[in-house]
């Protein structure tokens, strides 16, 4: 079973390592969306994969450093795409949702990246 709990947060960043030219290179901002997809087996007592509340708990103080911030002076989001903010994402959630199966990270609505920790 896979299930999916989704967040929204709004910040500012820039792309430092594409040429001046890129409209990126200079500061400006997104509503952001992140999408973490669990996987595993329906807990026969609960009815749950894992309860949402948990995962809002795992993912919230993730979500509060991100929320209304420059992505830019987060410690491990200096080159903040939208595939690097995935990978921290994942990389500091997976320990505590064991059964994280994805994030994706959308930077628009027709604009995201997804990553399963290969």
């Amino acid at each position: 079973m896979k299930i999916t709990q989704a967040f929204r947060f709004e910040a500012a960043h820039r792309l430092p390592n594409v040429p001046p030219t890129h409209r990126c290179h200079r500061m400006h901002g997104h509503s952001y969306r992140v999408e973490l997809q669990l996987q595993g087996d329906v807990d026969a007592t609960t009815g749950f994969v894992v309860d949402f509340f948990e995962i809002e708990a795992a993912f919230g103080g993730l979500l509060a450093q991100l929320d209304h911030h420059c992505l830019n002076d987060i410690e491990g989001l200096e080159n903040p795409t939208a595939e690097n903010i995935a990978i921290w994402i994942w990389q500091r959630t997976k320990p505590a949702l064991p059964q994280l199966a994805q994030v994706r990270v959308f930077e628009t609505p027709d604009c995201w990246a997804e990553y399963d920790g290969a």
